[in-house]
């Protein structure tokens, strides 16, 4: 069966070429189907101004308001105008400006008492809410009584709009398609929903959501279509992942039991401390796993220092137990290193295996880098085919066709979403049968997500802490506002030093001229001063700067990620013994850094990072005994959206309450990980974080219909919407997660 032939069809057949063409480069819209899947961000009413006091800065925004005032001003010595027009709805005002010769034909048209759609990007001047020459559209001034009823209470869907594209134009294009629909096409449409699940639910049929969800006549039109397409994206996906999983359990695998007095007792009877029963329990859910016939596939979630990495390495070591060889894939170099020398720290002689002084049931553990010399390498490979190393850590250069494993049983993926899953695709085709394997993520996900993004994986979290951990404070320093604030944030790290400890100063950028601006333009310059549209500040500008000043005497080392692999070992191996007070570095730094003695970090620009990396940063710090220390430094506005981010890190230590937010906050973001699939977002109008029952429901229903019949071949309309929602580059996406 063909794809949704209706849904299918080119735009530029209904709307002609060159509206096609600015929908196709400006907002990524090709298709009829893409269209009617375009759903309006939200609906004002004809009588109902938008709060303007709570528009966001620095977002293309369209507002429904009332002219309040309009007057035409002189500048720059009489030689330049500007007409300023104040809009108002009660709750605050706006300013619309406009420059040029066409002024006064705005003037006339922008009349005070006259209601518009006013749409543009909303900034800031002398602390007002200013739209800068808006697109605009006055609302009722010609329309006849009959037709100024019917207008006044109807719903305007306001869509996702650009510059290039309004949302009032978006709509009349949507109206054309609706229009061709309503003609002929309707009955062409495939219904994705099998009837006796749609019927059950008492959900509208697909034609019926579409009129509803773009040309609601009342707010609760609006309520059953958004919940009609909001099962089709989730039910669509969890019948993806249900099948994916379906097939997950056919494939063979080799169970690895553990066994009594070998390496893994060996080692729990080396550890100073007990293990906590979070740790415990989730041990035990990866045996279990790990003793079947088919491959585990699990998700292993915990806070920054919760000890995920000890859960995996005893689960390495049981897979070493049972005649297996275990493989640890992590995103950096410097990550690599530092798992290969704590756990070798860990096992100590057990780690010796087969050499002078090693333990009898000891193994080789290994460390394969893409910087390795050449003779080491070797070896390394060597000892992974004959099986002599039971444990190899290493970064991508894993994957590369010479290596080869003697019997490789178990996969251990650290820092999940640093990863393509091409390449722990080609990692697990290393097993001479399909391996375990354990994903490992210290970005905590929401049940939801987890069951939408890693629904093929079994779930398991960790969310206590060790004992002895301490807390870390949190503070933002808003460095434009306050300048004293930065100056203080600097005494406290020399005051930090002064009691024994080291910090870390975070930049989003290197500055090594590689990563510089090409042209110094006079622009440039302007936009240098202006923090949005200044480049981020990096490394070795702001380490000359410390050492030049607030923090001169005191030993100052860089960290990045150009440097070679041997001069960054060098420089964490100096940080990590205390020879160095203070370590400016990028997010080199993020994931599995590990000093005890390190107590606070200053982060630069924090602003141009997400809440779960800044999330991730602060877990370096109050690693020991002693308590933590965040500072946030930005320079953005106090109303922007980016310093609500920030207030939001510094309110919490809850990795989960963040990664909550983090969604909230991205809202319609794609859940699927574009940077992993390359394909546009499929969620529209699930919000995976408000709409958690919908989620589970639909998974209960795809586990059901999979089981029933794995091929589909009694649903053809579902199979048809899989292929047209899950192209098949998605598909394989969903297939290598």
């Amino acid at each position: 069966m063909d794809l949704v032939p209706s849904l299918d069809e080119p735009l530029k057949k209904t709307l002609g070429g060159t509206t096609a063409k600015v929908m196709a480069e400006h907002l990524d819209l090709h298709t009829v189907g893409d269209l009617l899947h375009h759903y309006p961000r939200r609906y004002a009413e004809r009588g109902e101004l938008t709060q303007l006091a709570d528009l966001p800065l620095d977002e293309h925004a369209t507002v429904v308001a009332q002219v309040a005032d309009a007057r035409v001003l002189r500048f720059n010595n009489g030689k330049g105008q500007r007409l300023e027009v104040t809009l108002t709805d009660g709750s605050g005002r706006l300013q619309l400006v406009f420059f040029g010769k066409a002024l006064f034909h705005h003037q006339k048209e922008l009349l005070p008492g006259r209601k518009g759609m006013f749409s543009g990007k909303v900034g800031m001047f002398r602390n007002i809410r200013q739209l800068s020459h808006p697109a605009y559209e006055m609302l009722g001034k010609d329309a006849g009584a009959d037709a100024a009823e019917a207008w006044a209470n109807q719903l305007i869907p306001l869509y996702p709009a650009c510059a290039q594209m309004e949302s009032w134009k978006i709509a009349k294009t949507v109206d054309l398609v609706l229009a061709t629909m309503e003609a002929t096409r309707w009955t062409e449409i495939v219904d994705p929903l099998p009837t006796a699940l749609r019927e059950g639910r008492g959900l509208v049929p697909l034609p019926e959501a579409f009129r509803k969800i773009h040309r609601p006549r009342t707010k609760a039109e609006i309520a059953e279509a958004r919940d009609r397409l909001k099962w089709d994206e989730a039910f669509v996906l969890q019948v993806a992942l249900a099948r994916r999983r379906f097939a997950e359990r056919q494939l063979p695998a080799v169970a690895r039991e553990p066994v009594s007095d070998g390496l893994l007792d060996a080692f729990d009877a080396k550890l100073p401390f007990t293990l906590t029963d979070g740790q415990q329990k989730v041990s035990k859910e990866i045996f279990d796993d790990l003793a079947t016939e088919h491959p585990m596939h699990r998700l292993l979630q915990g806070e920054v220092g919760s000890g995920k990495t000890l859960v995996a390495l005893r689960a390495m070591l049981a897979v070493v137990d049972a005649g297996g060889q275990a493989a640890m894939l992590a995103p950096t170099e410097v990550l690599a290193q530092q798992h290969h020398r704590s756990v070798t720290e860990m096992m100590g002689e057990l780690a010796e295996g087969g050499m002078l002084g090693g333990s009898a049931l000891g193994t080789k553990v290994v460390l394969l880098t893409g910087s390795m010399g050449t003779p080491a390498r070797r070896q390394a490979l060597l000892d992974l085919v004959t099986g002599e190393a039971g444990l190899v850590i290493g970064t991508h250069a894993l994957i590369e066709d010479k290596v080869q494993f003697h019997d490789l049983g178990l996969v251990v993926v650290d820092e999940q979403h640093r990863f393509g899953v091409e390449q722990r695709d080609a990692l697990r085709s290393k097993g001479k049968q399909p391996p375990h394997l354990l994903v490992m993520t210290a970005t905590p996900i929401p049940r939801t997500v987890a069951m939408t993004v890693f629904g093929d994986l079994e779930t398991s979290v960790l969310d206590q802490l060790p004992a002895g951990r301490s807390p870390i404070a949190t503070h933002v320093v808003p460095a434009k506002d306050k300048p004293h604030f930065l100056a203080r944030a600097w005494e406290r790290v020399r005051e930090e030093v002064e009691n024994g400890h080291q910090a870390y100063v975070v930049c989003p950028r290197i500055g090594d001229g590689e990563d510089e601006p090409k042209k110094k333009t006079k622009k440039a310059a302007e936009d240098a001063e202006d923090p949005e549209k200044r480049p981020p500040l990096a490394v070795l500008e702001i380490a000359d700067q410390l050492r030049a000043g607030p923090l001169s005497g005191l030993r100052v080392e860089v960290l990045h990620g150009r440097m070679q692999p041997d001069d960054k070992d060098d420089v964490m191996r100096r940080f990590a013994a205390g020879e160095v007070d203070v370590l400016v570095a990028t997010t080199v730094i993020e994931v599995g850094v590990n000093v005890p003695n390190a107590t606070a970090m200053v982060i630069m620009d924090a602003d141009r990072f997400g809440v779960s990396q800044l999330h991730q940063l602060r877990g370096r710090v109050g690693r020991g005994a002693a308590p933590g220390l965040c500072l946030l430094v930005s320079e953005m506005h106090e109303a922007s959206p980016a310093r609500a981010r920030l207030a939001a890190v510094a309110a919490t230590l809850d990795g989960f309450e963040l990664s909550r937010i983090d969604l909230e906050q991205r809202r319609e973001g794609d859940v699927l990980g574009q940077a992993q699939s390359g394909v546009r977002s499929s969620l529209r109008v699930l919000a995976v974080i408000e709409d958690e029952e919908v989620i589970a429901a639909a998974r209960e229903e795809a586990v059901a219909i999979v089981a029933d019949d794995p091929g589909l071949d009694g649903l053809p309309e579902l199979r048809t919407a899989l292929d047209a929602l899950l192209d098949k580059e998605r598909e394989q996406y969903l297939d290598k997660g």
